[in-house]
């Protein structure tokens, strides 16, 4: 065994490679046209989330082949394998995306029981759409065998008439053409120019939201996170992560080494400095919860509540992922989030050294206005802010990056699906002043907690989009923008104060204390709580079902099982 090889003693992959009893196991390799000395080498994993679903994934089985030259370089023996993805932007507004958020935690499983069954050693993971990236990460945390996070890159932004755009434009657009502000001719040319190349939406949605956190969580490669799908380079950081995952085996370096409290609040701070998705505050606990880490969705709160809004990127701002990519990047953003004391540097990545480490020679790009200086924000608070009050005792979130009223009181109007309210905002069966109440569309209640945006988008569409408060136990897109506040726990399924409400009960909201109430007694909830009965769904069978029986509240993530701390034996020590 020459300097270039590793020791497969204790590796997973000795339990199918090494001694006279695999010889069956080997035939499977040879089969394949392995040859002796790969069949004896490490086995890496290169999963994955590639489908023809939309544009978000279809360029990963292209970069996965780079990875694969890159391990194979660095005496890996690649093993390529892909899972499901439920892309949100095409689920969107229908029962479809019942599906989006089960998908999440279908994806960690699954890359979970491809590495078991086949005892690989470590795992390169790409991820194009929504939920992939943190079903992803999840896998890594989960196994904890050396592991490089890769996100497919984002969508080339489009151009409208001389205006770039993005898939937002197009839901809006619907909004619009609903009350006769645009036109069959103008949707229909919207909607072939919109999207004009592979990658995943191109604004700080939740995608480029997560794909930011996999570089400021440390497993990620710099820089990696922020080119676009189109963009040649990403074949040499596909290439590259192959090597360098090889590193990462011989210096045991795991995922739990790097996903710490610290990395958690450094993913935090991004999203937060990036005004990125309220999605990442399911997520992040959903990570920390593979690591055994208490992180719940009022630690993220805590840190977005201190961390100033620095990125000007679409919804609220005027950028997209590609912009910020150009203009220095993600490590762009964490540099002067670093300098300034809002990041934590003594915490290891995948490259083997220290996010300071990694960050020492970046220098300020003064020629570029898409990432602002920390001491010297576009908001001094961050893009998203947690709520609570007596409508949430366990927490709510949303995004106020490019908002500028932060308090909203009125009249709730009460809907018990997406369906019904959506119906009524496209009738206009609503005013001004109104808080729209979409409830039963929990973790538990949807069953899957659904994004709104099709709801959203046409409320900005019509031109109200600042002009009524929306709040939901489900969730809300990326792309949403305005006063809608999503993930309020208890969800109306188990008999949460959101269930309790009546249309005209007077809701307050005011993102400046974090608070959300409504104005009625404990005593009146009590009454009501007594006259409650939970709901049937309409899913009696199936994995919609099933994620039903076991997922969590949104404040830890919506769990579907225990994490780290239930753990028996770690699979990377097997």
């Amino acid at each position: 065994m020459d300097d270039n090889n590793i020791d497969k003693s204790k590796l997973p992959s000795r339990h199918v490679t090494e001694g006279p009893s695999r010889a069956p196991h080997r035939s499977y390799y040879y089969a394949m046209g392995l040859t002796s000395g790969q069949i004896h080498q490490p086995f890496v994993g290169v999963a994955t989330c590639w489908n023809e679903a939309a544009p978000c994934n279809i360029a990963l089985s292209h970069q996965a082949q780079f990875v694969k030259r890159g391990v194979a370089a660095a005496h890996g023996t690649p093993r390529e394998f892909t899972t499901i993805t439920v892309t949100d932007g095409i689920a969107m507004g229908h029962q479809g995306m019942k599906s989006s958020l089960v998908s999440r935690d279908v994806i960690t499983d699954s890359v979970e029981l491809t590495m078991r069954g086949h005892s690989y050693d470590a795992l390169v993971g790409l991820a194009g759409c929504d939920k992939s990236l943190p079903g992803m990460m999840m896998a890594m945390v989960r196994l904890n065998v050396p592991s490089v996070f890769l996100y497919g890159g984002s969508i080339l932004p489009g151009n409208f008439k001389g205006n770039p755009v993005t898939v937002q434009d197009v839901f809006e657009a619907v909004g619009k053409h609903s009350v006769g502000d645009f036109s069959d001719a103008d949707l229909e040319e919207l909607e072939r120019v919109a999207c004009p190349s592979s990658g995943a939406c191109g604004a700080q949605f939740t995608a480029n939201t997560m794909a930011t956190v996999s570089e400021a969580i440390g497993l990620a490669l710099p820089y990696s996170a922020g080119a676009p799908a189109p963009y040649e380079i990403r074949d040499q950081f596909c290439y590259t992560a192959g090597e360098q995952v090889m590193e990462l085996i011989k210096q045991n370096i795991r995922p739990r080494d790097i996903v710490t409290r610290k990395a958690l609040e450094n993913a935090a701070t991004v999203v937060a400095a990036s005004g990125g998705s309220t999605n990442a505050a399911l997520h992040l606990p959903a990570i920390a919860n593979e690591a055994g880490i208490d992180f719940d969705l009022f630690d993220v709160a805590e840190i977005f509540k201190k961390t100033p809004y620095i990125a000007d990127l679409k919804p609220g701002g005027r950028y997209v992922a590609k912009d910020m990519f150009e203009a220095g990047g993600v490590p762009q953003l964490m540099k002067t989030l670093l300098d300034n004391g809002f990041m934590h540097g003594d915490c290891m990545t995948v490259t083997g050294r220290t996010i300071a480490e990694n960050l020492e020679k970046i220098t300020w790009n003064d020629k570029q206005d898409v990432v602002w200086p920390a001491n010297k924000p576009i908001t001094k608070t961050g893009g998203v802010v947690g709520l609570r009050g007596n409508l949430a005792p366990e927490g709510a979130i949303v995004k106020v990056a490019g908002m500028s009223d932060l308090e909203f009181t009125g009249p709730a109007r009460c809907f018990d699906s997406e369906e019904e309210c959506f119906k009524a905002v496209s009738k206009r069966e609503y005013k001004e002043g109104e808080v729209l109440v979409i409830r039963y569309e929990g973790p538990k209640g949807g069953p899957g907690m659904r994004e709104m945006l099709a709801t959203t988008a046409a409320l900005y569409g019509q031109g109200m989009g600042d002009k009524v408060a929306l709040i939901t136990d489900g969730r809300f897109s990326g792309a949403t923008r305005g006063f809608c506040i999503g993930h309020v726990g208890p969800e109306a399924a188990v008999g949460g104060p959101i269930a309790l409400i009546n249309n005209g009960d007077m809701i307050t909201i005011n993102a400046n204390t974090g608070e959300i109430n409504v104005d009625l007694s404990d005593e009146e909830f009590e009454a009501r709580k007594s006259k409650w009965q939970p709901r049937e769904t309409n899913f009696g069978s199936g994995v919609i079902w099933k994620y039903a029986q076991g997922v969590g509240s949104a404040r830890y993530g919506a769990l579907t099982h225990p994490g780290a701390k239930g753990e028996k034996e770690c699979y990377a020590d097997i």
